[in-house]
């Protein structure tokens, strides 16, 4: 991108955001550039994830959340992660269709992007276009991730606040535990909460969350009807307390400096793979791979002496 780009990127231009994240997803030789620029513009965006088991109506939560900060005149980035295709790597769900009460609006800028088979959910492009939108000055992000069980636990740390979106008539409150949802949960969204069973469930979660050790912030259970608007300013008056307990507490500073670490080591592995993995490695697995089958070696023997090897190589050019 070239200095006028970055310029409108800088400007929240929808164009120049839509065009940056695309360098991004599809690691153009200008994207590493660009993330240098965009990094040191970030920081000033609240970043909300919003996760929980599939048909929580999280589309809809952050639709509303959405309109609600809208409303409040704050512009709003979204990033809904998907299932990936295994055919085309793309993003199947197309959340955009689910949020036509912001889709239109100039400041607000929505995003489906693929998880590319993150366990996490999250994939490192994901929180990379978080990043731009950040820098673009969305000053709310809201981050709405695949809804499979252990798979978007992540959010936790990609997230200064985690909302956790379930229902009462699934047993979510028990599928929560057994998944750690319970462990990342800031606050916690009964939705749907016109369905009978609504009450029972908010206390079976109250009960699970007076079970957990808690490091100064008691996770609260909020009932929303989000098809119909109810309790998203509740919602959203709850977020708005978590922030000022992380503010207060210093523990937002912290959140922040863990996700900034969790990035640098996980762009270190990402080269240290490329660097490990040249055709003479792969060659010299695959010559092991009978002697594994047969039992005549350890998978961590192999290991062994494919690590030697790249330290070889790696003390030779020293």
């Amino acid at each position: 991108m070239g200095a006028l780009d970055l310029d409108r990127l800088w400007n929240g231009d929808r164009r120049a955001i839509a065009r940056a994240i695309t360098s991004v997803e599809n690691e153009t030789p200008a994207s590493e550039g660009l993330l240098r620029s965009v990094f040191v513009r970030t920081g000033r965006a609240y970043r909300i994830g919003i996760t929980g088991p599939p048909g929580a109506g999280k589309s809809t939560i952050t639709n509303k959340l959405a309109s609600l900060y809208r409303a409040a005149r704050k512009s709003v980035g979204i990033i809904a992660v998907d299932p990936t295709s295994p055919f085309s790597g793309g993003a199947l769900l197309g959340d955009r269709v689910r949020m036509t009460d912001v889709d239109l609006d100039e400041e607000v800028f929505i995003r489906s992007m693929a998880s590319r088979g993150s366990l996490g959910g999250l994939s490192r492009r994901t929180m990379e276009a978080v990043d731009v939108l950040d820098a673009a000055g969305k000053e709310v992000i809201l981050m709405e991730t695949v809804g499979v069980g252990q798979s978007e636990l992540d959010i936790a740390g990609a997230a200064d606040t985690t909302v956790v979106a379930l229902v009462p008539e699934s047993g979510d409150s028990i599928q929560a535990m057994k998944a750690g949802l319970m462990e990342i949960a800031d606050v916690f969204v009964l939705n749907k909460a016109d369905r009978a069973g609504a009450d029972q469930a908010v206390m079976a979660i109250q009960m699970i969350l007076n079970f957990r050790k808690h490091d100064g912030w008691m996770p609260d259970v909020v009932k929303t009807v989000a098809s119909e608007g109810a309790g998203i300013d509740l919602l959203a008056a709850r977020i708005t307390e978590h922030r000022a307990y992380l503010e207060r507490s210093g523990g937002l500073r912290l959140k922040r400096r863990a996700r900034i670490e969790h990035r640098v080591r996980e762009l270190i592995a990402a080269r240290l793979k490329v660097d490990f993995w040249t055709p003479d490695r792969h060659a010299q697995l695959e010559r092991r791979l009978d002697d594994l089958l047969e039992l005549a070696v350890s998978p961590a023997q192999v290991a062994d002496e494919l690590v030697a090897d790249f330290h070889r190589t790696h003390n030779g050019r020293g």
